[in-house]
């Protein structure tokens, strides 16, 4: 799979570097984060909320919205799944790492063909916006077996626990926790613990690429 840089043009559908914050406090407090062989995510950790400058960029970032700061750490090189808020997400790491993404707007009848999914670099502290209608999920190793720790900022409450049974639409039915729709792959652990199979095709790997 061609991996690009977040710094390529071809990017800018999906979304955009975000530059000026002094994200050093962060970036020291996410590097005291544990990192294992699992993909690990925390929606809140109050270690990153107090790091030096957290508060102050978190309220910049979302505008004065509540806001949450936590991570998604681990060693990973598949798509499994992909995800989308009703806001935008805001990712930093401590090592560069890959963000799989696709186009909400490329969701048809319900479903999304993985031949859309595109790859791109981030740097290590870098941070990075995905816009509401970029699909994402877990980021992706940037060498093969090594972890990345990866803040990720949301709304306040995202990925919480909130499930409601049922749905009016095809859209509802995938709300598989607060602010997170979920296209799982037949192949992911998500698919078997019930959440909507909404991607065809290849369950993108890109161990090969890195």
């Amino acid at each position: 799979m061609n991996i690009l840089s977040v710094y390529d043009e071809a990017f800018r559908p999906y979304g955009r570097v975000v530059e000026g914050y002094p994200v050093e406090g962060i970036l020291k407090a996410l590097a005291e984060t544990p990192c294992t062989d699992a993909v690990v995510y925390e929606p809140r950790i109050e270690a990153l909320h107090q790091a030096e400058n957290a508060e102050t960029i978190g309220e910049a970032l979302y505008g004065g919205m509540p806001f949450q700061f936590g991570f998604c750490n681990g060693v990973n090189t598949k798509l499994n799944c992909l995800e989308f808020h009703r806001d935008s997400e805001f990712n930093l790491g401590t090592e560069d790492f890959i963000l799989l993404v696709a186009k909400q707007g490329d969701i048809v009848d319900g479903v999304l063909d993985t031949s859309k999914v595109v790859a791109f670099k981030a740097p290590a502290g870098v941070m990075v916006e995905c816009y509401a209608t970029t699909l994402h999920y877990a980021p992706c190793s940037a060498k093969l077996g090594q972890g990345f720790r990866v803040l990720i900022a949301l709304p306040d409450k995202t990925n919480t626990d909130y499930r409601p049974e049922g749905g009016a639409n095809t859209m509802d039915k995938m709300l598989w926790a607060r602010n997170k729709w979920l296209l799982a792959h037949p192949e992911s652990s998500e698919a078997a613990q019930g959440a909507v199979v909404a991607l065809t095709g290849e369950n993108i790997d890109i161990a090969k690429d890195i």
